[in-house]
């Protein structure tokens, strides 16, 4: 392994940007991810149920601090998901909803 050359500025400056571009590279490779599960009603259908179950859409107050630090994590790994859905393709989200709806809709209607 060679040792770091602090005088080696091209070096450095080279590193840095490969850093940089890997890590544009993985992100537009997340994006287009995103979008491509979205980009069907069966992937919408996943990621909503993933959005309700890590409580995007409800609070996590509880009298017990471990509970409610619990909640808190998993809600925050739904709105990194919720995050990536709207940068990537946030008419789809509103599809997503609006998918969910209906669904709930028919779903009350054909029960009563």
């Amino acid at each position: 392994m060679a040792a770091h050359d602090p005088f080696d500025l091209e070096g450095q400056n080279a590193k840095q940007l490969e850093a940089v571009t890997s890590a544009e590279n993985a992100r537009a490779n997340e994006l287009a991810d995103i979008k491509w599960l979205m980009s069907c009603k069966r992937g919408r259908r996943i990621v909503w149920r993933h959005l309700e179950q890590t409580g995007v859409y409800r609070s996590t107050f509880s009298p017990t601090a471990m509970i409610m630090a619990f909640n808190e994590g998993n809600r925050n790994a739904g709105n990194r998901a919720l995050d990536l859905v709207m940068r990537a393709c946030p008419e789809l989200y509103t599809q997503m909803m609006k998918e969910n709806t209906d669904g709930r809709r028919a779903d009350r209607d054909n029960s009563q």
